[in-house]
């Protein structure tokens, strides 16, 4: 596949990209690649998928990756889950409206992107929630949206459970997201 020299990435070529097991994004024009996830990033993945469906409230929805957050033309995001209202999401992305809360699952080829560029990116595009996940520690950090910044509010590890209010009201204990079969033996 050829792409354009010098010029920013569009929402466009992000489509024409190939379907090869990699994650493509792009944030200001620029192509972010990842391979796939680990068991240990998946099996975070699908206990938050199940503990933020069973507490969602009616309107909103819990829509893992791969599905694209289109921010603009020239910045789309695949975050590891997202919650948004059921109305703003359409077949093949979130193309309007902004979540509520996007999660990112930490993986060695996605730590610095996550917690960098795919942050501000986030921050820049408002989303008022942003949490991360560490499926290796395990911990999870909170960041919510104050005055267009992030500001961490919470970082919990192991066994401590973090109360959420926003977007519903729900716990969540790091320890109880990676289930011990998928930790390392």
């Amino acid at each position: 596949m050829a792409l354009p020299w010098g010029a920013p990435l569009t929402r466009d070529d992000l489509a024409a990209m190939p379907d090869d097991g990699h994650r493509y994004e792009i944030v200001d024009g620029a192509l972010l690649v990842t391979p796939s996830p680990g068991s240990r990033h998946q099996a975070a993945i699908t206990e938050l998928i199940v503990l933020l469906h069973g507490a969602a409230k009616s309107g909103l929805v819990v829509v893992p990756a791969p599905f694209d957050y289109i921010v603009t033309a020239n910045t789309v995001l695949q975050p590891d889950l997202l919650v948004a209202n059921r109305a703003d999401v359409r077949e093949r992305g979130l193309e309007q409206g902004t979540p509520l809360l996007v999660v990112e699952v930490l993986s060695p080829s996605t730590r610095l992107s996550d917690l960098g560029t795919k942050r501000l990116a986030y921050q820049a595009a408002g989303v008022p929630a942003y949490w991360v996940v560490d499926p290796e520690e395990p911990s999870l950090t909170v960041f919510l949206l104050e005055a267009g910044t992030y500001a961490e509010t919470a970082t919990v590890t192991g066994e401590t459970s973090f109360h959420a209010d926003f977007p519903f009201a729900i716990d969540v204990t790091p320890d109880r997201l990676i289930p011990s079969a998928s930790k390392p033996r």
